[in-house]
């Protein structure tokens, strides 16, 4: 069953869009395996800063130190701009955006935003009306601004907004700008995901517009 939490009408859905929207999972390992060996950072160290959800200057800053920083993330997004292989849409995406109204879903996003032109693109995801990606925000996820603005460019109250997110980072985000949170397990498909609604994949969710606004149910 629904929780009570979303048993109620949204003015707008926010989404990310790595893990949530596309599976770009593939596409990040080859860059950042790239990255990793001309920059001399072991995998294990990689691994350790590369919470999934995190924008990737903050990566690289822990990675290499300020004095690097700058070069090395021009870097890891000259790689991931051009490797966009095998970038997909995940099951149940294409249905869930076409039954929406374009003005009342945003994709917020970590990438930056040339790296998130290059993945939608190559996903085929439908243009929304609102991107905020890492380049509009001082600060990226967990902190909230990223869902605020996104909120704002809406119009609409941060607290009227569902979050859909694959990531403990953008949750906390979520959390932390007012709004509801919808977690898939595409990249966490084990542990606890703080969430108030939490399936497997999009294809189990309907999001159905309506007089009052977008109502989200589960199916089967």
């Amino acid at each position: 069953m629904t929780p009570r939490v979303l048993d109620r009408p949204f003015a707008a859905i926010l989404f990310d869009m790595d893990g949530t929207l596309v599976d770009s999972t593939a596409a990040i390992d080859r860059s950042w395996t790239t990255w990793a060996v001309e920059h001399g950072v072991s995998r294990a160290a990689l691994v350790a800063a590369a919470g999934h959800g995190r924008p990737a200057p903050e990566i690289v800053a822990d990675l290499v130190g300020p004095e690097r920083a700058a070069a090395a993330s021009a870097r890891i997004t000259e790689l991931e701009v051009d490797d966009v292989g095998g970038v997909v849409q995940l099951p149940g995406v294409a249905d869930l955006l076409a039954g929406l109204p374009r003005e009342r879903w945003a994709i917020v996003t970590s990438c930056s935003a040339p790296l998130a032109d290059a993945r939608r693109t190559a996903a085929g995801l439908p243009e929304p009306s609102v991107l905020v990606t890492f380049d509009d925000v001082e600060r990226g996820k967990p902190a909230p601004d990223c869902f605020l603005l996104g909120a704002r460019r809406l119009g609409v109250d941060p607290a009227d907004c569902l979050v859909v997110e694959d990531a403990p980072a953008g949750l906390t985000a979520a959390r932390a700008a007012g709004c509801a949170t919808l977690a898939v397990r595409t990249t966490h498909p084990e542990g606890p995901l703080a969430a108030d609604l939490v399936v497997r994949l999009l294809s189990e969710v309907a999001i159905t517009p309506g007089e009052g606004g977008l109502r989200v149910s589960t199916r089967g």
